[in-house]
């Protein structure tokens, strides 16, 4: 069998664009992978360190819907390189970081550029390859950052930092290799031709075309439901993700055995972002898909909150939670295309507003996670209430309507 040359350009494309994301990742998560020795070298409170966790997430709240106007009209490839280059910089500062307000400044320098990636990716997807395929271009690139996370816990932590020297020396090497593979993102984004649904928008900023298309967006009955989805995935993946590795420190695990669980995580994701999409689509049962995702992130999340003899087996709510969160990335980032009245041409405005309401999740879940535990001096209530939000999501998705389901 002969691929045409526009074919391979296309998966090599998507194929940096996940390693790209995968790079954005690897230092996003170097922070909580690294928490508890950054909270003694900084001297930080429960609630400044839950803070710092949520700060990337934070940025999409004002710059999100903004973020994914301005892709629509300048491309995702410009978009991905930028966030890319950003992510780089900010990391890079952080490892020369004295104090609380130094890191989060430079935290949320990444979560501008992390906007890039998140919006850019969906509509580089739509731009290569038809709406039915665009959930499967998903799984790739999220595969690919779910590498990059599982890496700054499972190799990052207990590996190259201490062969480094520490996670200052840590985060001026992957700060210096983002910024470099910016660079290379730049050459392949030049070289590949557009694709088949490429579109450059109407190429204005005018306040008429960035509100027609706001309005195109929020009057979407899914796309409210979609909202609230993403409001409750983020919240869960971002609360447990930010915080496990200390939960399971302050339970005398060994802070390396304490990343390879964590690593787990991230496993499960890759294993939800693949399966569940391939069987949404076979049996045409998505919204049954994102409920089951719920529920199975609500039980891996109450699961967390034994504590077993033998550690290691807490893997199994661990990559419960992974699955179900796994599971609904594809499907918050893939179903805006197929929605009337959305399509390819607004994909980066949908995201956008997702991820800029649904990050106020993205942020509160960590930060509640923290604050709880300083009022109550347990993790309980913060892991309580990640199941709730998964058992929102579920009812969330549930509720959708305007999708060619047989259910």
């Amino acid at each position: 069998m002969r691929f045409r040359p526009e074919t391979i350009g296309n998966a090599v494309l998507l194929a940096l664009g996940g390693i790209g994301y995968g790079t954005l990742m690897f230092v996003w998560f170097s922070l909580p992978a690294y928490l508890s020795p950054i909270i003694d070298t900084l001297g930080l409170s429960g609630t400044q360190a839950g803070i710092l966790t949520g700060a990337i997430p934070l940025t999409y709240i004002p710059l999100g819907l903004l973020s994914g106007l301005v892709i629509d009209r300048i491309g995702a490839r410009y978009g991905i390189g930028i966030g890319v280059a950003l992510a780089g910089l900010g990391q890079f500062g952080r490892a020369f970081a004295a104090d609380f307000p130094t890191m989060l400044a430079l935290t949320l320098l990444m979560g501008v550029g992390a906007t890039g990636l998140t919006f850019g990716l969906p509509k580089l997807a739509a731009e290569l390859y038809p709406s039915e395929l665009v959930g499967r271009a998903a799984s790739v690139y999220l595969v690919l950052s779910y590498a990059g996370s599982a890496t700054a816990f499972s190799v990052g932590r207990p590996i190259v930092g201490p062969l480094l020297g520490g996670w200052r020396p840590l985060f001026a090497a992957s700060g210096t290799t983002a910024v470099v593979f910016a660079g290379v993102w730049a050459v392949a984004a030049w070289y590949v031709p557009p694709g088949q649904n490429a579109d450059d928008g109407d190429g204005t900023f005018e306040r008429r075309s960035l509100l027609a298309d706001i309005r195109a967006v929020v009057r979407h009955r899914d796309m409210l439901l979609l909202i609230v989805l993403g409001t409750m995935y983020l919240f869960v993946l971002h609360g447990i993700q930010g915080w496990l590795v200390t939960v399971l420190e302050t339970r005398g695990v060994d802070p390396g055995i304490a990343g390879s669980v964590t690593a787990l995580l991230v496993a499960g994701q890759a294993v939800g972002v693949v399966v569940v999409p391939a069987l949404a689509e076979r049996f045409d049962r998505l919204r049954l898909s994102i409920a089951g995702c719920g529920v199975v992130g609500a039980v891996g999340a109450l699961g967390l909150l034994a504590t077993p003899t033998l550690v290691l087996a807490l893997a199994i709510p661990v990559v419960l939670v992974g699955f179900g969160m796994g599971g609904l990335s594809p499907l918050v980032r893939s179903v805006p295309v197929e929605l009337e009245g959305i399509g390819p041409s607004l994909t980066g405005t949908a995201v956008g507003l997702i991820f800029a309401i649904g990050e106020i999740g993205g942020f509160l879940g960590p930060a509640l996670i923290g604050t709880l535990r300083d009022l109550t001096g347990s993790f309980t209530p913060g892991i309580v209430l990640s199941a709730a939000a998964a058992i929102v999501a579920a009812l969330a998705g549930v509720s959708l309507s305007d999708l060619d389901d047989a259910d």
